[in-house]
């Protein structure tokens, strides 16, 4: 298992790219540790006869090779000579890798002429891409000298890996897949063996998570506490990130915003509070820290909304929403000593709602869903909200089983909100009651229906 490549969603991406006929470099930008550099460098290798791979991380004296002119032929020739290992451009044969290109923003604006230039391909990733603007004045001023090649580039977002993602890590094919996406269709339950091995690889993935590290750390020694190590590092790098590319004004309240996710999420009510983070805190001096860890990948919202209605963004209350981790793994990881081994006994109290809300957003998060609920001072209240088949369908999400008292009052109720069916989501097997659907955790990933 610890030598062989997870199969990544990416791949399939990867190739419908380089099968067109005239296509532009293509960027890979995403959350850092999510498998970018490894997906592109397999990729390529894989591919090309020859790959020329720059890392502007790890060797940023490579950054002065795109200082002046960006005529492709003077920047192969600089690479060339610059002592950058196996570097040969042959036409239609070499993929050039620019690896982190946010730390060079004149590479990436010489996307464009490598683009009208098409005799090589290149890949690129990009950990921080969606904090452009969060810059001090005179890195700031790089990038205005430095103009993004807009209509040159195609931009693909990649996540942590996913459940479907971790099936297949776990030996699961397409055909296993299909069956379960056949129970579903049917609305007829699991046998009980297979079931129970599903809620064995749903709890583990709550546990684990996404990042490639972890998930392989999880193979390798089956020892919870080493992928609580791995985990933990990846946290400090996003808090490195935090001070190393965001404004110095913002530093300590971006890390603020950061660490007051999981008692954020313990409360009843889970929408996110300023005051919270600190006591009197104002949303005008943290908005913009907490859209900084958004755009670097590391958290996803989920948005309010008005009524039950499709459409559920023009619905949105952008003012109140909740925020979760974007990887379910790296959330556990954050709370409480111990936390990891409760999930694994079934054994939670103060943070199981938590737990499975954010492993629920994790799942739609991933599946490229955007994310929303619906909660009213009247009392109701839903987790979230999603377009399925057509309509705005409630999705309760229990850690195990028990009541959705909110949900049977909005069903009950159709005249005022609209909503025809529902689903609930929690330690069950598949069964269908009245206007209800309960379904399994590890099913959530296929209500792909829009």
């Amino acid at each position: 298992m610890q030598n062989t490549p997870f199969k990544r969603k990416i791949d399939s991406i990867f190739e419908a790219w380089k099968n067109k006929s005239q296509h532009h470099p293509i960027v890979v930008k995403g959350c850092r540790q999510c498998g970018k550099t490894y997906s592109v460098r397999k990729f390529a290798e894989e591919h090309y006869k020859y790959v020329v791979y720059l890392d502007f991380f790890k060797h940023p004296e490579l950054k002065t090779i795109f200082d002046g002119s960006l005529d492709v032929d003077k920047l192969t020739r600089s690479i060339t000579m610059s002592g950058v290992e196996n570097a040969k451009f042959v036409a239609e044969e070499t993929c050039l890798i620019l690896d982190e290109i946010q730390d060079c923003p004149r590479a990436r604006t010489s996307l464009k002429f490598f683009s009208i230039d098409g005799r090589y391909d290149v890949m690129c990733t990009g950990s921080l891409l969606g904090v452009n603007g969060y810059k001090t004045e005179q890195e700031q001023q790089i990038e205005d000298n430095a103009p993004i090649p807009v209509g040159y580039e195609q931009i693909i977002n990649m996540c942590p890996m996913d459940f479907e993602e971790w099936l297949w890590a776990n030996g699961f094919t397409d055909e296993h897949i299909d069956l379960l996406r056949q129970h579903l269709k049917e609305k007829t339950p699991v046998e009980p063996a297979i079931h129970q091995r599903m809620r064995e690889l749903m709890q583990q993935y709550a546990i684990v998570g996404g990042m490639p590290a972890a998930i392989r750390t999880f193979f390798e020694t089956n020892d919870m506490q080493e992928v609580a190590t791995v985990q933990h590092n990846i946290i400090a790098d996003y808090q490195s990130d935090m001070v190393k590319y965001a404004p110095l004004v913002d530093r300590p309240r971006i890390r603020e915003c950061f660490d007051s996710i999981p008692a954020q999420l313990s409360r009843e009510y889970k929408k996110f509070t300023y005051t919270s983070i600190r006591k009197n805190a104002r949303g005008k001096d943290y908005i913009g820290s907490l859209q900084w860890i958004e755009d670097a990948g590391i958290i996803r919202r989920c948005y309010n909304t008005e009524i039950t209605e499709l459409p559920l963004d023009g619905n949105a209350i952008r003012s109140e929403f909740k925020v979760y981790m974007a990887d379910t793994g790296l959330f556990v990881s954050m709370l409480e000593e111990g936390t990891a081994w409760s999930i694994a006994q079934g054994e939670l109290y103060t943070y199981k709602g938590a737990i499975f809300e954010n492993l629920l957003a994790d799942i739609f998060g991933k599946m490229g869903r955007k994310l929303y609920y619906y909660h009213k001072n009247g009392g109701v209240e839903l987790d979230f909200l999603i377009r399925y088949c057509g309509e705005c369908v409630p999705v309760e999400c229990k850690a195990v089983n028990g009541n959705a008292k909110s949900m049977k009052t909005v069903l009950q109720n159709p005249d005022k909100y609209h909503v025809q069916q529902a689903i609930k989501i929690g330690d069950y097997n598949i069964g269908q009651s009245r206007n209800i659907l309960t379904i399994p955790h590890y099913m959530a990933f296929l209500l792909t229906e829009m």
